[in-house]
């Protein structure tokens, strides 16, 4: 899908001409000749650039700019100005534009423009998809993520959400399984309902019956009130199952005909209650394998085994693992009231060299430790050495350096743009370049002091 660009410039010829070389490049152009109908096409979730000429009747390019930035401060704007106007511009730079483009100018240096502004904005849509996605997990463990795999699981559970099938979810310890199972609860018409979450391994044999399926009093020593059992309790929700395997054989025995009748009979009595749960299932072991199954009955498996789910560990989608940390430390932060770490060169280092082989769990737990500064020493060491990495030629090893230092730069500045090119000692141009060529958003290191 190509990017959306909004052009707007009242001289006709030259937004004919302009709208022409853009569309060449690939990009959807709508041409404007008053800025006030670009305002009408803009939300916040725009997706696009607009470019726009400063001097223009009624409402010019910098008051287009300002009315944007009201609406989404992150929507990228580069105006087109004339020889007078530069200083206008340098100002406008300041103040949050993206770019300006003195006239006349070579079509590639517009299309390159454009080209990043087009790229910085797909970062920010795709940061916001996952942060919205985070935050209707729910859930201590959101399902973050942007490999291949986690957005095809995003898209299983979409599909499957408000189809009513039990579902079977596969993953190891720490690895997100209950977030699916919310995820799956929230997204789907039952969402009103309750979401119950047993862990079947917690429990004795003798506790567990008497959770499930509830007891009326003097159904044996100690129930002296009447309980309601978490099935029943579930009825129009979701019941979500932890550590399947380790559920005894003489509850799964029962668990079969609730699954098979969708009634349950508390302990104690003879009634029958009917009730509309939907269960999701979850297991450390692949339940499929017969020795991994062991004393699991093989009816109950195939049974809850409608819909099948595995969700990889944190060590085959190692892309995710920064983000995974930065939401983590940022949320520690707040809980902590202390500022989150910087993804320093050591921390980085050790994100990726570390298995995890407590999954999501355990990295949000060193994102605690990292905001406590109680981080291991390998990951509280200082020197941007390791960024450069023993691997790879000279060049690539200085590209990795020069990147990590820009970013330790932005972070010890909060982000401010003249604090870091002062220290850093290099033109303003130069600085946006080394940012679109390293992939750094400034914007993830501004400090944010205003709510």
């Amino acid at each position: 899908m190509s990017t959306p660009v909004l052009l707007i410039d009242d001289d006709g010829q030259l937004l004919h001409a302009t709208a022409q070389t853009l569309e060449l490049a690939g990009f959807d152009v709508t041409p404007l000749a008053r800025a006030t109908d670009a305002v009408g096409s803009i939300d916040s979730g725009f997706a696009g650039v607009v470019v726009s000429d400063i001097r223009m009747p009624g409402m010019d390019g910098l008051q287009l700019f300002e009315r944007i930035r009201a609406i989404d401060a992150e929507i990228p704007v580069i105006l087109v100005t004339g020889h007078g106007d530069i200083p206008t511009a340098v100002k406008a730079i300041q103040d949050g534009v993206y770019d300006f483009i003195a006239k006349p100018f070579p079509a590639e240096r517009l299309i390159q423009c454009v080209h990043r502004a087009a790229e910085k904005r797909n970062l920010v849509m795709e940061n916001r998809r996952l942060k919205h996605a985070a935050r209707q997990a729910e859930d201590d463990f959101p399902l973050i993520g942007q490999t291949m795999a986690m957005d095809r699981l995003r898209q299983t559970l979409r599909q499957i959400a408000d189809t009513d099938v039990d579902v079977l979810v596969t993953g190891e310890t720490g690895s997100g399984k209950e977030v699916v199972a919310r995820l799956l609860h929230c997204w789907s018409r039952r969402s009103k309902g309750n979401f119950v979450a047993l862990n079947c391994g917690a429990l004795p044999e003798q506790v567990i019956e008497s959770e499930l399926f509830g007891h009326e009093p003097g159904a044996f020593t100690g129930a002296q009130k009447k309980r309601v059992g978490r099935i029943e309790h579930s009825s129009g929700g979701t019941l979500f199952l932890d550590e399947l395997e380790s559920m005894p054989l003489s509850t799964q025995i029962q668990m079969l005909r609730v699954l098979e009748m969708r009634e349950v009979t508390p302990l104690g009595t003879n009634e029958v209650r009917p009730v509309d749960i939907r269960i999701v299932a979850a297991a450390k072991v692949d339940l499929a394998d017969a020795e991994q199954r062991k004393t699991f009955r093989e009816d109950l498996y195939y049974r809850l085994n409608v819909v099948s789910l595995t969700i990889p560990p944190l060590r085959e989608r190692r892309e995710d693992i920064p983000l995974l940390f930065s939401y983590f430390a940022e949320r520690a932060a707040r809980r902590f009231q202390r500022e989150a770490p910087p993804l320093s060169a050591a921390i980085l280092k050790h994100l990726a060299e570390h298995d995890w082989p407590g999954n999501v769990r355990e990295l949000s737990h060193f994102a605690e430790r990292a905001v406590l500064g109680m981080m291991p020493p390998a990951a509280r060491q200082t020197t941007t050495a390791p960024a450069g990495g023993d691997g790879g030629t000279l060049p690539e090893r200085l590209e990795r350096v020069e990147a990590q230092i820009i970013r330790d730069t932005l972070s010890a500045h909060g982000g401010d743009v003249q604090e870091t090119i002062a220290a850093l000692g290099i033109p303003r141009k130069t600085f946006y370049d080394k940012l679109q060529r390293h992939g750094i958003v400034r914007r993830d290191f501004t400090q944010k002091t205003d709510g």
